[in-house]
C-alpha cells in the first residue's frame, strides 16, 4: 500500500478507535459521576468559591443562555483592550505594537467565537502576553462553552420532564478541568519531544546556507498548539499556521495534530448516546458524519495525490502529488486529509495552503464548513446536527400523518420555526456577504483598491476565495483561501458581524429547542413512534441536510470551484 495511503488510514483509525472510551467519560463526566479525573475537583471548588458560583444551583435554558452570553461578553471586552495595548505589556521581547481597533476587533471576536481566523501573523503582531491571556485563554473558553452548551442539551433532552437543564458555569469549569486541559498537556508533551518549541525567549538570530542572517520567533508555542487543535479552535501560533516547522515539526506531530482536531467531535456524539442512555441513536448520528467524512477524504486525498492536470499536459512529472502549497515532509496526502479534517470540524488550522488545494479539493474544503453539521465543533457541531433532526423529525412525522417527536417530546410549530430560522441564517450571511464583496469589488475599484486590492487572482478562483472567506468564518473555522488580502476594514467588520451572528443565534436558538422541548409532557414510545436511530431515518437526515444546506450553494460552486476545475 501507498504509504500516504497507509498514514491516512492508521490516522483514521486511531480517532475511531480513541473516541468511544472518550464518548464514554466526557458522558459521566458532566453527568457527574466518579471518574478517574476527580483529583481536579478541590481546583474546582477554589474556582466556585472564589467566582461565587453555586455549581450545583440548577437553571432553566434561559438562565442558561444569559450566563453563556455575559460571559462571552466580558471576555470580548477584555480581550479588545489587551489586544490594542499590547505594545505596553510584558512579555514582548520582540517589541511586537498594538492592534488597530478594526484589527482586534476583529481578533478579538474571531478568537471568542471559536472560529480564530486571522487578519495577522501571529509571530509578528502578537506578543507572548496576548498569545497567552487572549489567544490560548479564550481558545479554552471558547471550546468550554460549546461543550456546556451541548451538556446542557443534554441535560434537558435525557430528562422525562422538566424545567432544567443544569448549570452552564459548571459544565463549563468541569470541560477544561475534566476535559481539555489533560489532553491538552498529553499533546504538548509530545509536540515538546518532536521539537516545538517552549520558552519566553526572543527570537533566534540564524545565519542561513546562503549566509543571510534570518530571525526565527519562538515562545510558548508548545503550550498553545494542543488547545488550538483539542478544542476545534484553529488559527496558528505562527503565520503558516501548522504548515511551519516549528508548529508542526515532524510526521508524528502531523498525526497527532490532526488527530486532536477531530477526537472531542467525534467524542461528543457518542457522549450523546451514553448521557441520555440511547447507544443506537448515537451510533446512527456518529456513522451519518463519519460517511460524510470519508466522502471528503476519498476526493481530496486521491486529488492531491494525483496532482495538476495542467502540469501533467506539460510533461512535468508529479511523483509527489499536487506539492504547490504543502511540506515536502508531511506530503500531499497528509494535506489532503487534513483539509478535510480541519474543515468538517470548526477548527482552521492547516498544514497546507488551501488556496493552492485543486479545485475540486477546495469544492469539498467549502462544502463542509457550508453543510456545517459533519462533527463540527465540539459541541456545537452536534448542535447543528441536532437542528436538522428536528426538522427531519417534523418533516417524517407529517409524510406519515404522526405528530412528530424526538426522544419522546412532541416537535411542534415553534421548535420547528426556530430550527428552520438556525437552519437558513447559515447560507443566508455566507451568500449575501460573498454578493456584497463581489458587488463593491466590481463596481467600486477605486475604493477597493485602496484596501490593497483584496483579490491576487481573478476569475473563477478570485470568486472562491471569497466565497471562501465567509464560508469559513460563518462556519467559526477560521481557515482561508491565502489569496485573499483581508486585513482591511471590510473584511475586518464584516466578518466580524458575521462571526457573532454565525456563533450565537444557533446555539441561543438550539439550546431553546431543548429547552422547551424538556418542559413538555413525557410521552411513552409505541408502535407508532417514529424511530430516530434507524438507518432510514439517518438517510432521512441526511438527505435534509444535503438540501437545505448543500444545495443553497450549488449556484456559486457552479462559478467558481466547479467553473475552475472544468478549466483546467
Amino acid at each position: 500500500m501507498n504509504t500516504e495511503i497507509l498514514g491516512v488510514v492508521a490516522q483514521i483509525v486511531l480517532m475511531i478507535v480513541l473516541s468511544y472510551p472518550l464518548g464514554k467519560y466526557m458522558a459521566r463526566v458532566y453527568k457527574g459521576e466518579k471518574v478517574w479525573s476527580d483529583f481536579m475537583q478541590p481546583v474546582e471548588n477554589l474556582i466556585f468559591r472564589f467566582s461565587g458560583i453555586h455549581p450545583q444551583e440548577e437553571m432553566n435554558w434561559k438562565q442558561f443562555l444569559k450566563a453563556l452570553l455575559v460571559v462571552n461578553l466580558f471576555w470580548f471586552i477584555w480581550g479588545m483592550i489587551l489586544l490594542v495595548i499590547q505594545g505596553s505589556l510584558p512579555l514582548n521581547p520582540d517589541g511586537n505594537g498594538g492592534q488597530t481597533v478594526h484589527q482586534a476587533f476583529n481578533t478579538c471576536i474571531s478568537f471568542m467565537v471559536n472560529c480564530n481566523e486571522q487578519h495577522y501573523s501571529g509571530e509578528s503582531n502578537l506578543t507572548y502576553f496576548t498569545q497567552l491571556f487572549v489567544i490560548m485563554l479564550f481558545q479554552f473558553i471558547t471550546a468550554a462553552t460549546g461543550m456546556a452548551a451541548m451538556a446542557g442539551i443534554m441535560k434537558a433532552l435525557g430528562e422525562k420532564t422538566t424545567k432544567t437543564i443544569g448549570n452552564f458555569w459548571n459544565y463549563l469549569v468541569l470541560s477544561c478541568t475534566r476535559i481539555l486541559l489533560p489532553l491538552s498537556l498529553v499533546v504538548g508533551f509530545i509536540l515538546i519531544t518532536q521539537g516545538t518549541p517552549m520558552g519566553f525567549d526572543g527570537k533566534m538570530e540564524i545565519a542561513t546556507l546562503e549566509g543571510v542572517t534570518q530571525y526565527v520567533s519562538q515562545g510558548p508555542a508548545a503550550a498553545i498548539i494542543p488547545i488550538k487543535q483539542l478544542g476545534t479552535n484553529g488559527g496558528g501560533y505562527y503565520g503558516v499556521n501548522s504548515s511551519h516547522p516549528l508548529e508542526n515539526p515532524t510526521y508524528l506531530s502531523n498525526m497527532v495534530e490532526c488527530c486532536s482536531i477531530l477526537i472531542l467531535p467525534m467524542a461528543m456524539v457518542f457522549a450523546f448516546g451514553f448521557y441520555v442512555k440511547r447507544r443506537k441513536l448515537g451510533y446512527s448520528i456518529y456513522c451519518v458524519m463519519l460517511a460524510a467524512f470519508f466522502i471528503g477524504v476519498c476526493v481530496n486525498v486521491p486529488a492531491e495525490i494525483k496532482g495538476n492536470p495542467r502540469m501533467e499536459a506539460m510533461g512535468i512529472a508529479q511523483d509527489n502529488g499536487a506539492m504547490e502549497g504543502k511540506e515536502v515532509r508531511l506530503g500531499a496526502g497528509a494535506t489532503g486529509l487534513w483539509s478535510v479534517t480541519t474543515t468538517v470540524t470548526s477548527n482552521g488550522s492547516v498544514n497546507g495552503m488551501h488556496d493552492s488545494t485543486m479545485p475540486v479539493s477546495g469544492m469539498i474544503e467549502m462544502l463542509n464548513m457550508q453543510i456545517n453539521t459533519w462533527f463540527g465543533g465540539v459541541g456545537v457541531g452536534w448542535m447543528n446536527y441536532f437542528t436538522f433532526i428536528i426538522i427531519a423529525v417534523f418533516i417524517s412525522g407529517l409524510m406519515v400523518g404522526r405528530t412528530p417527536e424526538f426522544l419522546c417530546h412532541k416537535v411542534e410549530a415553534r421548535e420547528m420555526k426556530v430550527a428552520s430560522m438556525v437552519a437558513l441564517l447559515h447560507p443566508f450571511v455566507i451568500l449575501v456577504g460573498t454578493a456584497l464583496a463581489a458587488y463593491l469589488y466590481v463596481h467600486a475599484p477605486e475604493w477597493v483598491e485602496s484596501e490593497g486590492g483584496w483579490l491576487n487572482n481573478p476569475g473563477f478562483h478570485g470568486l472562491s476565495e471569497m466565497l471562501y472567506e465567509f464560508t469559513s468564518v460563518a462556519a467559526n473555522n477560521g481557515s482561508g483561501f491565502e489569496g485573499l488580502g483581508d486585513n482591511t476594514w471590510f473584511w475586518n467588520i464584516s466578518c466580524g458581524i458575521v462571526l457573532i451572528l454565525s456563533r450565537f443565534i444557533p446555539i441561543v436558538g438550539q439550546v431553546a429547542i431543548a429547552g422547551l422541548l424538556a418542559q413538555k409532557t413525557y410521552i411513552p414510545e409505541s408502535a407508532g413512534t417514529l424511530k430516530t436511530d434507524t438507518v432510514t431515518f439517518g438517510v432521512m437526515t441526511f438527505a435534509v441536510i444535503f438540501i437545505v444546506a448543500a444545495l443553497s450553494f450549488f449556484p456559486a460552486h457552479a462559478l467558481s470551484t466547479i467553473a475552475e476545475h472544468f478549466s483546467l
